[in-house]
């Protein structure tokens, strides 16, 4: 008989890789997804698996209708990787993306605890809830600093994860990934940025690469690898938390550098630092031990930086081409807006308004 799989957030990056992995172990697989105006469904065509899913409109922060997947899937395991995961973001919705990202967790965690407790449960933690540590590495017994509404609401619902594991004996695990990039990225996540840009920069499509914070350091690794890492944590005996990442961190500096040495380019002529793209606070480094992923889970990355890298960029630089050449194809890049008409905390409109109120209570 077949495993049933639902995963939240399937139309993300993870979601498409995590739902192309399990259907090629032979999984029934069912992904919930959010009735929008303008659907989002480009990854799962672009991984040719749209047909193969079964899509559940639902919504995280609703627990009638999560529930009402949970009974719909039936499933044996369930992948929580729905999320408001831009962590820039989170400091413009700070209220939002705590519902979302934090307690939308424990609405799902109660969900399953009423309908069926002895499914397995992941959730999807991130590197992010470490922040600013002392510490080089960062492992399972790693203090949390988190430094952004986003690494708040995340460890939330780490910690609610493990109290329901603990207080109700659920199989409820938590994977604390590190950065994984792949073409499937978002244009809002730095990484596919860069790419995406230099990309058209190579081919005369764009003339500068605006970025924030050059010299934080993140330990970058391949996303559809890592979807691996996170089937093999609910396949094990005992639930539990596992650190994943490549054990190496390079700063974005590092990887504008390389990106732009690919394809010919010295980037300093062509990259602009502003302001509105700095966190007001920023974690500068991070780097994770992945050592028990390997002792339990027999796992290792296998993509390194470079290779990732050069992966993403051939990627884009392929699609701009096979877009100038009128092809049609699921894609993100050419409905991306305009990162300059976007007005956040740090723009000068806003500042300037700020400035002005507080002068007037002076």
């Amino acid at each position: 008989m077949k495993k049933r799989a639902l995963i939240t957030g399937v139309t993300g990056q993870d979601g498409a890789y995590l739902a192309k992995l399990l259907l090629g172990k032979g999984y029934k697989v069912y992904g919930t997804f959010r009735r929008v105006s303008t659907p989002n469904f480009w990854r799962l065509q672009y991984l040719g698996i749209d047909s193969k899913i079964h899509l559940i409109p639902a919504e995280l922060l609703d627990m009638g209708s999560m529930l009402e997947a949970i009974k719909v899937a039936d499933p044996d395991e369930l992948y929580n990787l729905g999320a408001s995961s831009y962590v820039a973001s989170s400091f413009e919705e700070a209220v939002g993306n705590a519902e979302i990202t934090g307690i939308a967790v424990t609405k799902l965690l109660e969900s399953i605890r009423q309908h069926n407790p002895e499914l397995k449960f992941y959730q999807a933690s991130s590197s992010e809830m470490f922040g600013d540590n002392k510490f080089s590495k960062q492992n399972e017994k790693t203090q949390f600093t988190p430094s952004s509404p986003y690494a708040v609401s995340k460890l939330y619902a780490h910690w609610i994860t493990t109290v329901y594991r603990k207080s109700y004996g659920m199989y409820a695990s938590c994977g604390i990934l590190f950065n994984h990039e792949s073409p499937l990225r978002g244009m809002e996540f730095v990484s596919r940025k860069i790419t995406n840009t230099v990309a058209e920069i190579s081919l005369g499509l764009k003339k500068e690469l605006i970025l924030g914070n050059l010299k934080a350091e993140r330990d970058w690794g391949f996303a559809e690898e890592y979807m691996e890492a996170i089937h093999l944590i609910l396949q094990q005996k005992k639930p539990d938390d596992y650190v994943i990442s490549t054990g190496y961190s390079h700063s974005v500096e590092d990887f504008v550098k390389l990106a732009f040495e690919l394809v010919g380019l010295n980037w300093k002529k062509f990259v602009k630092i502003d302001k509105r793209f700095f966190r007001p606070a920023d974690v500068s480094h991070l780097k994770g031990d992945y050592k028990k992923a390997t002792k339990k889970l027999h796992w290792k990355p296998k993509i390194k930086f470079k290779e990732l890298v050069k992966l993403m960029l051939n990627e884009d630089i392929k699609r701009w081409t096979q877009f100038l050449d009128g092809k049609v194809f699921p894609w993100d890049a050419p409905l991306y807006p305009d990162e300059s008409r976007i007005i956040t905390r740090l723009s000068e409109e806003n500042i300037k308004i700020r400035s002005i109120k507080r002068k007037n209570y002076l």
